[in-house]
């Protein structure tokens, strides 16, 4: 069997932000290694579209879930909804996720607020939640947290948005050790550039990145976080070359970032 393969139909895997961009592909590449499918967004329409689609690739099985995950008790809704359905997953992938290019001070206090809500406290107690469930079961589950590159950029704007995913990857690794014990993985994946929605940008200009190769495909950037999630990887930052770039992002001397938060300010939103 390939790496992370099970008995088609035998396990249950949970993604949210499975709507769209690489939480779909995250989808259709569980699917594929035999994983029936819990869909967690925050809106129904995507995720009955993924669904079809799921089903129609020969998914044994999916449950969608439409949640807010950027609240207070989001985890425990969630939580509940799946132990409601009797599903147990043995794999959580938490890649919900929302962007923000504004400077803190220009940032609306409710944004800040469910930014780290959804990056930080849903993520942290869906893992201490579901954890808890896989180790009462006696499964060696895993988890994996989709952080970001933008962690080594302290770049103007990216404050938020950037510090966010910093305590999702920390908290990963530090998780990781405690879980070892019991059999259980945990991978933060840190992608640079990745060809969605997310950031906002124009189709258009994502293909042109993908062909510059500025941008990675969201394809690519799940099949490289579940290549990562199977090697027991507590870190996986996609393509060597933005690997050799963190030490540069996180040198980079004040009179650089001066004139790029000018440049910047126009951009901002």
């Amino acid at each position: 069997m390939r790496r992370g393969e099970v008995v088609q139909g035998s396990a249950w895997a949970l993604v949210t932000g499975a709507g769209s961009g690489i939480g779909r592909c995250y989808a259709l590449r569980l699917a594929g290694l035999g994983y029936r499918l819990a869909l967690a967004g925050n809106r129904p329409e995507p995720l009955d579209a993924v669904k079809a689609e799921l089903l129609a690739a020969g998914c044994a099985e999916v449950y969608t879930a439409t949640c807010d995950l950027a609240r207070t008790e989001a985890a425990e809704e969630l939580h509940g909804m799946l132990a409601a359905a009797g599903i147990e997953p043995d794999v959580v992938i938490n890649n919900a996720g929302m962007f923000s290019f504004c400077d803190i001070l220009a940032t609306p206090v409710e944004r800040i607020e469910r930014m780290i809500l959804l990056h930080a406290m849903t993520n942290t107690k869906l893992c201490r939640l579901f954890a808890a469930d896989m180790i009462r079961r006696g499964v060696r589950g895993c988890f994996l947290n989709m952080s970001s590159y933008s962690q080594w950029m302290p770049f103007p704007g990216l404050a938020l948005y950037s510090a966010s995913k910093a305590y999702l990857r920390q908290f990963s690794v530090c998780f990781a050790k405690e879980m070892r014990q019991h059999g259980i993985r945990v991978t933060a994946v840190c992608p640079a550039g990745v060809a969605t929605d997310l950031y906002g940008l124009p189709s258009r200009w994502q293909r042109i990145g993908l062909r510059m190769g500025v941008l990675i495909s969201a394809d690519s950037c799940a099949r490289r976080g579940l290549r990562a999630l199977w090697s027991g990887r507590r870190t996986c930052v996609p393509d060597w070359w933005n690997r050799i770039g963190i030490p540069v992002c996180k040198l980079l001397p004040l009179f650089i970032l001066s004139p790029l938060r000018k440049f910047t300010l126009r951009f901002q939103k």
